[in-house]
């Protein structure tokens, strides 16, 4: 038996760091919801008792520091699994672009063994496993559209997002979450309005998600590396209804309501960044396999 599982990316709609923490992590508030930009993971029994990880991306590690790999060690290890599995990775996210690639394909691997290994395990089991493998592991069990605190694994869901398009461009460049957080003066920080986010969601009011989307790690990110500045500056220009980073970065994402405005975005975008991708709001639980 072999098991294929979706692993959608995330974006980040609203993202605040309140304080750091005396563990050495922040502590953050977020709203976080998918989209239709998937990895596609691949589960496949193996005779021995090893994990194996295959992937034809250079830049997705094939050991443990894979995070899908960590996810299937952790199941194996928690409930005595003597099993093996080799784990194939078809990649269409983005490696280290601020969208969760690593953590979702790590949040759809412990759901697909879940099913394959007949562990019975609940959702809200996979996620609090899933919290000890990284911050957006728990909200990428789950998927949908979430307020993500603590260190990201707390996790509240609320309703989706009207439904509109998001344009993502992301520079050839790589982006370290860790070195984005130590470079963060959490004194300095102009914080976004995550509550009146979650209202505007809840409300479905489009214009009102627009004019709230806010994202404290931009500033760090943007005075590092002026081509993500550049990015967000032109997809402003081109006519997209909000623009942000993703995460810590370098993605920048747009979200548009029109599809007569789309192509000239992408277009311009494209004149001047490879990786350009236009997809929906999946914002809804459920939709992940």
């Amino acid at each position: 038996m072999r098991l294929l599982v979706k692993a959608p990316a995330k974006i980040n709609l609203s993202l605040d760091v309140l304080h750091k923490r005396p563990d050495g992590y922040h502590e953050v508030k977020m709203v976080m919801t998918t989209i239709d930009l998937a990895d596609r993971i691949e589960l496949v029994p193996l005779a021995s008792d090893t994990i194996k990880i295959v992937s034809h991306n250079r830049f997705v590690p094939d050991d443990h520091r894979n995070l899908a790999y960590q996810a299937a060690k952790l199941l194996k290890e928690t409930f005595g699994i003597r099993k093996g599995v080799a784990i194939s990775i078809a990649k269409a996210i983005p490696v280290a672009a601020g969208l969760a690639g690593g953590s979702s394909d790590a949040a759809a691997t412990l759901r697909g063994l879940n099913k394959l290994w007949r562990l019975g395990l609940t959702l809200d089991e996979l996620a609090e496993l899933g919290a000890k493998i990284g911050s957006d592991v728990s909200f990428c069990v789950y998927g949908g559209t979430a307020i993500a605190t603590g260190r990201g694994e707390k996790i509240e869901h609320i309703p989706s997002p009207p439904p509109c398009w998001v344009i993502l461009a992301k520079p050839a460049i790589g982006v370290s979450t860790a070195e984005v957080y130590r470079s963060l003066n959490v004194n300095t920080i102009e914080h976004p309005d995550v509550d009146g986010m979650v209202q505007a969601i809840k409300h479905q009011d489009y214009e009102g998600i627009c004019s709230l989307v806010g994202n404290v790690l931009e500033d760090v990110t943007l005075k590092k590396y002026p081509e993500v500045a550049h990015i967000k500056e032109q997809m402003k220009r081109f006519g997209a209804d909000a623009v942000l980073m993703s995460g810590s970065g370098p993605t920048v994402f747009g979200l548009v309501q029109y599809d007569s405005r789309l192509q000239r975005i992408y277009n311009g975008l494209r004149g001047f960044c490879d990786q350009v991708f236009t997809v929906r709001l999946l914002g809804e639980r459920n939709t992940l396999d």
